[in-house]
């Protein structure tokens, strides 16, 4: 019963519903005391031949009476208390989104999406449950069976009471051995499911690999095992939940033959009527609903507290980012000053970023150039604060991004990542995503900044067009070039751009970042990239080697230079040039 304990926040901050919906429950439970009575009665005045016509219209009527208001008193607790469980699991399914969205890049590397949204759905689910059903039965069962075993022992006979009630000690050890079993399997039962979910989100969102490489088959394979396992797991639970009914059915059965047996030794020496033994047999009827809600409590119990440890680990994880407790809301403007003396990743070994320094007036572009795994998109992570520095600062208008709130800092930069996401929602409405109040006018002057309009209206749809899942019906291009969009149109102070221009042609590239220095004009601009022709016109291009700062300066220098960008430069242009049918020797 300890997730009762756990769920005590919630129960003091419902607890006049609950209240009232336990009280109308007690009320229910002591209507449903009078008809045995009336019945019994009945009973014996039909044994002894003095019924009357009168008599019998106003038993039946009373009879009718109770049966209507229990009708209307058991709507209204369940409204109470399925209202309430219901309220609960919209609590923690945003407790839940809420700490999803404060968590860092670390957390999410060690979590599979399947796992978490089967926490927010099946887990949830579970804890909604105890929080109605659980709530319900352990009331009901708790005051059913006191009411009905009080009215047994005062009003009829207590001796036959305590004699059909002598096969419970069996089934409150019962209850209590296959709770503790059902707990544990539960727990592996859920797990199961988690890692199915995980595989399907997975399979789903890699379809497309999963066919170019031909393995449907053994993906389907490898989702029968798992499949396989979830079944085998629930199976597992259901032998223990299989269990429930038949013994309290069985303890049931031997309750209503000790009354019956017994019973009949009263009626027959007199101390008890035939109406006293029906009304018995009928009060004993009752309490099998609290026997049996016993048994159905443990079991939505065991499966709740399961839910609810698996649910509150996450909500127990660390929140990596904070703002600090001195922080402002003042978005920062201003000079970018980068001075990172050594940044490691949760549990590496060696530094992602050492002694990286350098000063980017406002209003210019900066260019970060290197090898794949040179640092260049962890050093955009550390502007975004998606990790922080652990020796040295980054540095806007001279104030430390980490005397600025998450919110603050985030509102002064549009980021446009590797990986472009677009929602499933209209053209229109993924590049609105950062700026919903935005009008169609500025809508399209983004995505026209961005070299998508012409794009965009040849959807039948236009800028109305559905996007599938994560953009699966446009090209690479296309949803690079919304993403970009998208940044634009928050008209940010620092714009970063991290690889955001690879899936375009080099002339949409040209475009794009001539419309870039037109309309940005006073603002920064941030581009990492790995064809330097994005980023020749940087008015500072750092060039990153292991984490390390091997060249920086502007594009001439470099070339100047004849270092690693100079190489790297004249072998893309030779590059381009074949690309396009030229020979180098034209240039």
């Amino acid at each position: 019963m300890r997730i009762f304990l756990d769920l005590a926040w919630f129960f003091r901050q419902e607890w006049h519903r609950y209240l009232l919906g336990i009280s109308i429950l007690a009320a229910v439970a002591v209507l449903n005391l009078i008809p045995p009575r009336i019945v019994g009665g009945l009973v014996d005045d039909i044994s002894h031949q003095r019924i009357r016509g009168s008599l019998l219209l106003r038993d039946l009527a009373l009879l009718l009476a109770i049966a209507l208001v229990v009708y209307a008193l058991r709507q209204a607790w369940r409204r109470m208390l399925y209202g309430s469980s219901a309220r609960l699991a919209r609590l923690l399914r945003d407790r839940l989104y809420r700490h999803y969205s404060q968590l860092s890049p670390r957390f999410y590397q060690q979590h599979r999406v399947g796992d978490l949204m089967a926490h927010a759905t099946n887990d949830i689910q579970a804890i909604e449950q105890t929080a109605g059903d659980g709530i319900l039965t352990l009331a009901d069962s708790i005051t059913t069976g006191a009411l009905v075993v009080g009215t047994m022992a005062f009003t009829i006979d207590w001796k036959l009471t305590l004699v059909v009630l002598i096969p419970m000690p069996f089934m409150a050890w019962a209850t209590s051995r296959y709770g503790l079993l059902l707990h544990d399997r539960f727990l592996l039962a859920q797990a199961a499911f988690s890692d199915l979910n995980g595989k399907v989100q997975e399979n789903i969102s890699g379809v497309r690999v999963i066919k170019a490489f031909g393995q449907e088959a053994a993906e389907r394979r490898a989702f029968a095992e798992l499949s396989e396992e979830v079944v085998a797991r629930n199976v597992a639970v259901a032998r223990i939940d299989a269990l429930f009914d038949p013994t309290i059915q069985l303890i049931v059965g031997l309750s209503y033959f000790l009354a019956v047996a017994v019973g009949a030794v009263f009626v027959v020496r007199g101390g008890l009527t035939i109406g006293d033994l029906t009304a018995f047999t009928m009060y004993l009827g009752q309490l099998i609903w609290p026997m049996l809600a016993f048994g159905f409590l443990i079991n939505i119990v065991e499966r709740g507290r399961a839910s609810y440890d698996r649910v509150r680990r996450l909500l127990e994880e660390p929140v990596d980012i904070l703002d600090h407790p001195d922080a402002t809301d003042t978005p920062p403007a201003g000079d970018l000053e980068v001075r990172i003396e050594r940044f490691t990743y949760p549990g590496a070994a060696e530094p992602a970023l050492s002694d990286v320094r350098f000063r980017l007036p406002r209003g210019a572009t900066l260019g970060v150039v290197g090898r794949t795994g040179s640092g260049k998109t962890t050093l955009l992570r550390l502007l975004l604060r998606e990790f922080d520095v652990e020796a040295g600062d980054i540095a806007i208008g001279g104030r430390s991004i980490y005397q600025v709130t998450l919110r603050a800092l985030r509102r002064s930069i549009a980021y446009v990542p590797q990986d472009h996401f677009l929602f499933s929602a209209t053209i229109a409405e993924n590049i609105a995503f950062a700026k919903p109040e935005a009008g169609r006018d500025e809508i399209v002057a983004a995505a026209r900044m961005a070299d998508v309009d012409a794009d965009i209206r040849r959807f039948p749809g236009g800028y109305d067009t559905l996007v599938g899942e994560r953009g699966v019906t446009l090209s690479g291009g296309q949803k690079q070039r919304i993403s970009i969009a998208r940044a634009l149109l928050m008209d940010a102070e620092i714009l970063v751009l991290d690889d955001a221009l690879s899936a375009v042609d080099a002339r949409t590239e040209a475009r794009i970042l001539a419309a870039l220095r037109e309309q940005r004009a006073g603002r920064t601009t941030v581009i990492a990239a790995h064809r330097l022709s994005a980023v020749q016109h940087a008015n500072l291009i750092v060039v990153l080697e292991g984490g390390r700062i091997r060249e920086m300066g502007r594009h001439e220098d470099l070339l100047a230079a004849g270092g690693w960008y100079a190489q790297t430069y004249a072998r893309q242009q030779l590059e381009a040039l074949v690309e396009e049918g030229g020979h180098p020797w034209q240039a």
